[in-house]
């Protein structure tokens, strides 16, 4: 399918969103709920997909399979500008990080990535699935045996959580990595899983019991705030979850009780 070729900006820094600017009857595909704003030329559909399958209803549940297989919405929306003149539609980023612009042609056509990485992307982008070819990796990679794969010469647009790293592997240049840390890689680069080697570092480094190991030639993106790693958080401080809340909630009810105790907390708070 022929590539929309798009113009584009990206705005903020910590809370990124980034605009697409289309010309009369270019298109862009992006992940459902992700639309910012959108001007008044512009129409959206919704679609099986990623809206570049053809073959009829065939194709068109083989692409909204592929997405369901990497769980990401059985939809996804096409904004098309049906207007005369250029028209502007805005992406937003689904927590703090980066939003990454991925010229697919300039990468040799495909890319691979995390599950819930993808933002949006000119019409004509295909969204699929790339299977781990080693059971370690599957089991173990923090993405499990299926990633997303992009495929096109057209621009995707990625979001990596906290700050981004690109770098680029030299032939054999090894990397190892937090494996919920990892973006995206070009296929060229060989992803695999390595155990940390101790036990007490396993059990009680905080890291968990495996590196995901990168290996040269090819480029890679790397975040610092994976999703998972920032939910966990969130759970942790949460008052329900027994966390940090529930345990100030509790002093506080304690030191009002105790009426002496509260003159002591806010004294040695004031410290």
């Amino acid at each position: 399918m022929a590539m929309d070729v798009v113009d584009y900006e990206i705005f903020g820094n910590e809370m990124q969103y980034v605009e697409v600017e289309l010309d009369p009857g270019e298109a862009a595909v992006g992940e459902a709920g992700v639309m910012m704003y959108m001007q008044a030329g512009i129409q959206m559909d919704t679609v099986f997909g990623d809206g570049a399958q053809q073959g009829g209803l065939f194709g068109k549940l083989m692409g909204a399979g592929k997405r369901l297989l990497t769980g990401e919405s059985l939809f996804t929306t096409v904004f098309l500008n049906t207007a005369t003149s250029k028209q502007r539609v805005a992406f937003a980023a689904p927590y703090p990080g980066k939003i990454v612009p991925m010229d697919l042609r300039a990468l040799g056509g495909t890319l691979i990535c995390q599950k819930d990485s993808f933002l949006c992307a000119a019409k004509g982008v295909s969204l699929g699935i790339a299977l781990q070819k080693k059971l370690g990796a599957g089991l173990f990679g923090g993405e499990g045996f299926i990633m997303q794969k992009l495929d096109g010469d057209g621009m995707a647009f990625i979001h990596a959580g906290g700050t981004l790293m690109e770098r680029t592997l030299a032939p054999g240049e090894t990397l190892r990595v937090d494996t919920g840390c990892v973006v995206a890689y070009q296929p060229s680069v060989d992803f695999d899983i390595q155990y940390v080697g101790k036990i007490k570092s396993a059990l009680f480094g905080g890291e968990g019991l495996f590196f995901a190991t990168l290996r040269g030639p090819g480029k890679i993106w790397l975040q610092s705030l994976p999703l998972s790693r920032l939910a966990n958080r969130i759970i942790l401080s949460a008052p329900a979850a027994g966390g940090k809340s529930a345990e100030q909630g509790s002093m506080l009810g304690a030191a009002v009780i105790g009426g002496g105790l509260l003159g002591g907390l806010l004294g040695g708070e004031s410290d």
